[in-house]
C-alpha cells in the first residue's frame, strides 16, 4: 500500500534534548517531545505499525505516542545502566532489541504490560551497535573492544569475529535480502562478508568478502538500501559515501563541510537519503544528482539520530 502524504513522517533527535517529528514532504515540524535532560538522543525507531517511537540514550529507554497530542512519554523502561546506544523492532512488533554500553543486548517483550526484558546477551565489552537480520532470527552486533558478534535470539548460538585489532566497531548493518553484513569502525574502515544460511546450522555462515578503506575518519554510520543494491557508511569528515553492492565501488558522495554526519536513512525505493549531521539540520538528498532537496530546521544542536520508514517520497 502507498503511503499518503500525512503518513510520510520523519523522527529526529539530538544534543538539544529533544525529538522532533516532521512532515518528510513538506519540511514542516508538527511535534516536538522533551527526551531527557541528562542525555542525547542515540537511536530512534518507530514501532512497525507507526503508531509509537521509540529513543534511548544515557540510562534511559522512552516510548512515545505519535498518534497523541502528548509529548511526554508513554512508557518509560526500568532498569537501564549506562549509555543505551541502539534499539529497534521485531517486523511485527512483538519485541523490541536494544544495546548498550552496559555489554548487553537485551530483547524486551512488547506484548506484555509493562514491557518485560525476557532474554539477554553478553557482549563482555560496552555495544555500540545492533542490527536484526530480515530472518528474523538473527542480531549482528558490535562492541567497543571490536568484537562483531551474530546471535540466534531463539538460543545461545552466536559467533564473534574480530576484523580489526585496536579499533572501535560503532556500527553493523544486515541487507534486507540478507546477503551482506557490513560493519563500520573508528579508524574510517567498514568490512564487509557474505551470509549464506544452512539447513545443519542455526546460525547464517559469515564468510569475510572484503575491507573498504571508506573514509580518512570516525564511521558513525552503515546502512543498505531497500533494495540491497547500496550501501552508505557516514562519518565525522563530513560525508555520506554511498557504495554499490555489486562491487563495493564507490557511487556517490554527499557532503555536509565541516560538519559530522550523525546517522541517515534511506526513503522505501532507495531513491532518496535522509542524513542527519552536527549542525542540527536534517537533509533530504536525492540521490541521482547528488543534490539536498529538503532541509529540516528547528534542532539547536547536533542531530545525532533519525527515523523514516515509510513507502515514497515523492518528487
Amino acid at each position: 500500500m502507498e503511503a499518503t502524504e500525512e503518513q510520510l513522517i520523519l523522527a529526529t533527535g539530538g544534543y538539544d534534548h529533544t525529538i522532533k517529528v516532521w512532515q518528510a514532504h513538506t519540511g514542516n515540524c508538527i511535534k516536538t517531545m522533551r527526551f531527557v535532560d541528562t542525555s542525547q538522543v542515540n537511536a530512534l525507531d518507530r514501532t512497525p505499525d507507526k503508531t509509537r517511537l521509540a529513543a534511548c540514550g544515557y540510562q534511559c529507554i522512552r516510548l512515545y505516542d505519535l498518534e497523541s497530542n502528548s509529548t511526554t512519554p508513554v512508557i518509560n523502561f526500568d532498569g537501564v545502566q549506562k549509555n543505551v546506544t541502539r534499539l529497534g523492532f521485531q517486523e511485527d512488533g512483538n519485541w523490541m532489541f536494544t544495546a548498550g554500553e552496559d555489554h548487553r543486548v537485551r530483547i524486551w517483550d512488547m506484548i506484555s504490560a509493562p514491557p518485560h526484558c525476557s532474554r539477554v546477551f553478553d557482549c563482555q565489552a560496552p555495544v555500540n551497535a545492533a542490527c536484526l537480520h530480515p530472518n528474523q532470527v538473527e542480531i549482528a552486533m558490535g562492541s567497543q573492544n571490536g568484537g562483531v558478534y551474530l546471535w540466534d535470539v531463539k538460543s545461545v548460538a552466536h559467533e564473534q569475529l574480530i576484523p580489526e585489532m585496536d579499533a572501535s566497531i560503532q556500527d553493523v548493518a544486515i541487507s534486507p535480502d540478507g546477503h551482506y553484513m557490513a560493519a563500520a569502525n573508528n579508524k574510517g574502515n567498514c568490512y564487509i562478508w557474505s551470509l549464506n544460511s544452512s539447513p545443519s546450522q542455526q546460525l547464517s555462515i559469515l564468510k569475510p568478502k572484503m575491507k573498504i578503506s571508506a573514509h580518512s575518519r570516525y564511521i558513525l554510520r552503515c546502512k543498505f538500501s531497500p533494495d540491497s543494491r547500496l550501501l552508505v557508511t557516514t562519518s565525522g569528515d563530513g560525508t555520506a559515501c554511498l557504495w554499490k553492492t555489486e562491487d563495493f565501488t564507490k557511487w556517490r558522495e554527499l557532503s555536509v563541510e565541516n560538519y559530522w554526519v550523525w546517522d541517515v536513512a534511506f526513503s522505501a525505493d532507495s531513491k532518496w537519503l535522509f542524513t542527519a549531521s552536527s549542525d542540527g539540520v536534517a537533509r533530504l538528498w536525492k540521490l541521482q544528482t547528488k543534490s539536498p532537496e529538503r532541509k529540516y530546521t528547528g534542532h539547536t544542536k547536533a542531530i545525532t539520530a533519525l527515523s523514516f520508514k515509510d513507502e515514497i517520497v515523492a518528487d
